[in-house]
C-alpha cells in the first residue's frame, strides 16, 4: 500500500482500529506521521465506483470548511487502491475522541444539531439533485411478528442459556404486545428529501477539546429522508443507559438542526414518528447475535430495546422536543 503513496513515508507499525462493526481500520504509524487505513469490507458500499463517489463527496465539503478527513490520493490521483480484490483508501490519522450525548452540555449538543444540518445543506450544494425515486415504505407489522416469531424460537433454543437469553425473550414478548396496541399507527411511506451521512452517530465523529474535529465513515451516503437521518442520530447521542432520551438536550439539538436547515417543526414530528415506529420493529441487535453469530453488537442492546419501550410511553414528550 504505502509503495503507492511515497509521500506517506516508511511504515513503522499497523494496528487494528476496534471500533466499527462493517468495515476493518488500521492506524498506520510511519517515518512521516500517522494514517488511518481503511479496508471497505461492507457488501452494499464496498465496490470501487461507490466509494470514489464517496471520496469526491469528502473532498468537495473539506472545501466548504465542515470537519472532514479527505482520503490521500496516490501517486497516480487514485483515492482508492484495489489489493487482493479488496478496496483500501489511506486517510490522514485524525487525533481526537468521541463523545457521547452525556459528555455533551447543552450548549454542545446545540452544535451538533447545527452541524448535522451543515452536513445536510453543504451536501445540496456538493451532490448532484437527488433523482425521485420510490418513497421509503416502513415496516409491515405483520412480517415483524414473524420475526419475532423466529427470534424467540432461536433465544429458547440458545444454549448456554443466560440471563442475556432471558432478557431478550422478555424484550421480544413486550415488543410483541406493544406492536399489537400500536399497529394503527404505522406511518405512510416517506419522501426521500435529500442527501444525508446515513451513520451520523458517536463513533462516526471525533472531538477535539469541545469542537467536533472530524466527521468520518461516509460509507452510507445516500438519498433519503433528511429529517429522519436528524432524529435517529438523537435517538443515538442521547439515550441513556436506562434507554430514555436526555430531552432538554435532544430539544437544543432539533432547535439548532430546524435553525440551520429551516427545516420546521412539522417535519421533525413526522420523522420522529417514523423513527419511533422504526425502532419499535427493529431487532438488529438480537439478529446479529441468533442469526449471524455475532456478539458484537450485544453491548447495544439493553438501552436499544429499553428505548422502544419508553418512547412508546412517553411518545408525546418525545415529539414535542423535537418540534418545538
Amino acid at each position: 500500500m504505502l509503495r503507492r503513496y511515497p509521500q506517506a513515508g516508511e511504515p513503522l507499525s499497523c494496528e487494528p482500529v476496534t471500533e466499527g462493526l462493517l468495515n476493518r481500520g488500521y492506524r498506520l504509524s510511519t517515518t512521516r506521521g500517522s494514517y488511518f487505513l481503511k479496508q471497505h469490507l461492507d457488501a452494499p458500499t464496498a465496490d470501487r465506483a461507490t466509494i470514489l463517489r464517496q471520496h469526491r463527496a469528502i473532498q468537495r465539503l473539506h472545501g466548504l470548511g465542515l470537519p472532514v478527513a479527505p482520503p490521500l490520493a496516490d501517486r497516480r490521483g487514485r483515492t482508492v487502491a484495489v489489493v487482493g480484490g479488496h478496496c483500501y483508501a489511506l486517510h490522514p490519522w485524525v487525533e481526537g475522541r468521541h463523545r457521547d450525548g452525556a459528555q455533551l452540555s447543552p450548549g454542545g449538543s446545540r452544535r451538533l444539531g447545527t452541524l448535522l444540518g451543515h452536513v445536510h445543506t453543504c451536501l445540496d450544494r456538493v451532490m448532484d439533485s437527488p433523482r425521485p425515486g420510490a418513497a421509503h415504505e416502513s415496516a409491515r407489522p405483520e412480517d415483524t411478528f414473524r420475526v419475532i416469531d423466529e427470534l424467540i424460537r432461536l433465544v429458547r433454543a440458545h444454549r448456554p442459556h443466560d440471563s442475556f437469553d432471558v432478557l431478550a425473550e422478555h424484550r421480544l414478548r413486550e415488543r410483541r404486545r406493544l406492536l399489537a396496541q400500536h399497529a394503527h399507527h404505522r406511518p405512510p411511506p416517506a419522501p426521500a428529501s435529500g442527501w444525508v451521512h446515513g451513520d451520523f452517530h458517536p463513533l462516526n465523529l471525533l472531538y477535539r477539546g469541545a469542537e467536533p474535529a472530524a466527521i468520518v465513515d461516509w460509507d452510507r451516503l445516500g438519498v433519503r429522508p433528511r429529517a429522519e437521518e436528524a432524529v435517529r442520530a438523537a435517538a443515538i447521542f442521547f439515550v441513556r443507559p436506562g434507554g430514555e432520551l436526555a430531552l432538554e438536550k435532544v430539544r437544543a439539538y432539533a432547535r439548532a438542526y430546524r435553525r440551520a436547515t429551516g427545516a420546521d417543526g412539522a417535519e421533525l414530528a413526522a420523522a420522529a414518528h417514523r423513527v419511533w415506529w422504526e425502532r419499535l420493529n427493529d431487532f438488529w441487535t438480537l439478529r446479529w447475535r441468533y442469526q449471524l453469530h455475532d456478539r458484537r453488537a450485544d453491548p447495544q442492546f439493553p438501552a436499544v430495546s429499553a428505548l422502544a419501550v419508553w418512547w412508546t410511553r412517553e411518545y408525546d414528550a418525545v415529539r414535542d422536543a423535537f418540534a418545538a
